[in-house]
């Protein structure tokens, strides 16, 4: 089976937009993050302007101690010129200072204090944006785990039928967790990225507007490599995804029918196609992660490229008078921190392109075509009598291969209702369309009467008990399987069912009786006990229409009489339809359809079908006349 293709790297900022939308129900508490992080940036980017404060403080202190006391700040520069020393007239004419005079220490612990406190509060803002952000996500992340649980609940079976479950399980678990991780960092860091940045850039330009312009550079280069990286690497992002959901789905089926793999000898081509599978996986991986990794090196050398440029200029302009030594310092320490941001912004575009291709898988189950809303206008009775009728039904899976076609029959209330043929002929198909697993292409079908589209889902199948051939139990105990039947039923009814149905005879040799937990893969009962507690479930549920689907199938033919017997109380006074391969489980059947390519060639019981030596017949003599005749 394959699933539907995973939307294209086109799709990222659409994906993109969606997956932050998902935060709008939190906009009062992402607001309040944002004027946090404001504040906590506000007072990082000042800090480096009052730092430079400080250190003029202290140079202009060292100069100033070792000039001539009494003279002004312009004599000491026109002595200098006088004397020929007009580079270092330059330099204290940039200066503010006073000969003779040295450091102001209580200025300079001033500022530092200042300094120290704004770096306290902006880390403490940090700390309550970080824990606020980290619940918001959270909160959203539940909420799409939510919707995610109810689309599947809305989905029709034949979306199922056409995925691969290990892919559906990475698509609700492996997708939504780095979706949670994307949000959880990438979005915080965005935000304080983007907003450092914004601040950093006015800072520079009120310190000097020329050294601004060169780090400015940096930008456009950056932010072109940046783009050609990321459209390369989301691709391959995308693809990473991709086949982790199809390495998924391979090990859910290797594990799955494990034994069946041993049981074949196809170890060795379960391995093959694991390694296969996961160099897939490994060559998309590595090329995600290696492409967008280049992104940060590549803004790294660029801004290098700046440093150096404002390095020199800067030198130059401080050594003629243009800048002091202090905001030389503090733009310095600027464009170091204008890169940080930067680089952090392609560090975090990894993460974003990996949980938007993420997002991108999540949204297109979220978006899948769902089953018919219930449109229920009408209601039955507690207890029906379970007259089913089909009226020129016709159904098929794929429009061009038609499988029932134009098929009327009716079932009397009480009547048990046989349903042979061989493989494929639409046995199951049947009674899948009684519980409304597939909507009608045509006709109708009705329950005392009534149009089962005019009722809903949950009361249909609630007046309907289930007996599959593929016994299913959860992780849990035998009585909490049984009880599964009725969640209202007491215990005394829960032990009544399981002994009408000759569950009570094994389950009082277990060790922990009723109470014994059936393992993950319900191995710890064999395939016979496993459908008998499905039967009991049945039973429990008390339903006015009953379905059993080869529901003997697993039993040997001890318990198989036993069931028999348990299926023949079960019966009483509703209607039943049986689907059996084994006909010697239906000779007692009211009614017994005979059905070929979808269509019924034959219906009638047991006798008066022998007795036309039709369909029926030659499947009757080819399980039994065989056997009967002495081997030659």
């Amino acid at each position: 089976m394959t699933g539907t293709p995973v939307r294209k790297a086109q799709h990222f900022w659409p994906s993109a937009k969606r997956l932050f939308g998902l935060l709008k129900p939190e906009k009062a508490s992402i607001a309040l993050v944002l004027a946090m992080v404001v504040v906590a940036v506000v007072l990082n980017v000042i800090a480096p302007k009052v730092l430079g404060n400080a250190m003029d403080v202290i140079f202009n202190g060292a100069i100033g101690m070792n000039l001539p006391a009494g003279a002004s700040q312009a004599e000491v520069i026109a002595g200098l010129r006088a004397q020929g020393q007009d580079q270092f007239a330059d330099l204290l004419s940039g200066m503010e200072l006073v000969p003779g005079v040295g450091i102001d220490f209580q200025l300079l612990g001033n500022l530092i204090l200042l300094v120290l406190g704004m770096y306290v509060v902006s880390s403490l803002f940090m700390w309550l944006q970080g824990w606020l952000l980290n619940q918001i996500v959270m909160r959203v992340v539940f909420g799409l785990r939510r919707d995610v649980e109810a689309k599947l609940n809305r989905l029709p079976l034949n979306y199922f039928d056409t995925r691969q479950r290990g892919d559906m399980l990475s698509r609700v678990t492996n997708d939504v967790d780095n979706i949670q991780q994307a949000l959880q960092q990438a979005f915080a860091q965005l935000i304080m990225s983007a907003l450092s940045l914004l601040g950093i850039t006015i800072m520079m330009f009120i310190v000097s507007w020329q050294l601004a312009l060169i780090a400015l550079i940096a930008l456009p280069l950056s932010a072109v490599g940046a783009g050609l990286i990321g459209t390369r690497s989301q691709k391959l992002f995308t693809a990473q995804w991709k086949h982790t959901g199809a390495l998924n789905g391979h090990i859910e089926e290797s594990f799955s029918g494990h034994d069946l793999v041993r049981a074949f000898g196809r170890e060795q081509q379960s391995v093959e196609q694991f390694d296969e599978k996961n160099d897939e996986l490994y060559k998309a991986s590595f090329g995600a992660q290696f492409v967008s990794g280049m992104i940060m090196p590549v803004m790294q050398f660029i801004s290098y490229l700046s440093y150096v440029g404002i390095a020199v200029v800067g030198g130059l302009r401080v050594a003629s008078g243009s800048m002091t030594l202090g905001d030389a310092t503090a733009f310095i320490q600027y464009s170091r921190e204008f890169n940080q941001p930067l680089s952090q912004m392609a560090g975090m575009a990894n993460m974003l392109q990996s949980g938007v291709a993420s997002a991108e898988r999540v949204f297109e189950l979220l978006d899948a075509d769902e089953q018919e809303p219930d449109t229920a206008t009408e209601t039955l009775p507690a207890k029906t009598d379970g007259h089913v009728e089909f009226h020129n039904v016709s159904f098929s899976y794929t429009a061009d291969k038609p499988l029932i076609e134009d098929l009327s029959f009716s079932a009397a209330p009480g009547q048990t209702v046989a349903i042979v043929g061989p493989t494929g002929a639409g046995k199951t198909t049947l009674v899948n369309l009684v519980m409304r697993f597939y909507e009608l292409d045509a006709g109708r079908i009705t329950l005392d009467g009534v149009d089962i589209t005019a009722l809903s889902r949950a009361e249909l199948r609630s007046k309907v008990g289930m007996v599959l051939q593929d016994a299913w139990l959860f992780g849990g105990s035998i009585f909490d399987n049984i009880r599964y039947g009725n969640l209202d039923a007491t215990e005394e009814e829960v032990m009544a069912a399981a002994k009408a149905t000759y569950v009570d005879r094994f389950v009082r040799a277990l060790p922990d009786g009723y109470d014994t937990v059936i393992d993950e893969e319900g191995n710890n009962v064999s395939a016979g006990e496993k459908q008998l507690i499905t039967i009991a479930r049945a039973f429990l549920a008390n339903p006015s229409l009953l379905i059993l689907d080869e529901a003997t199938s697993s039993v040997d033919t001890r318990t198989e009489l036993l069931v028999q017997h348990a299926m023949a109380a079960l019966r009483s006074d509703r209607t039943s339809f049986v689907i059996a391969h084994r006909l010697s489980t239906i000779r007692d059947a009211d009614v017994i359809l005979v059905m070929e390519d979808g269509k019924i060639v034959e219906q009638g019981n047991h006798a008066t079908l022998l007795a036309a030596e039709g369909p029926y017949y030659r499947l009757y003599m080819s399980q039994f006349a065989a056997a009967a005749d002495p081997v030659s």
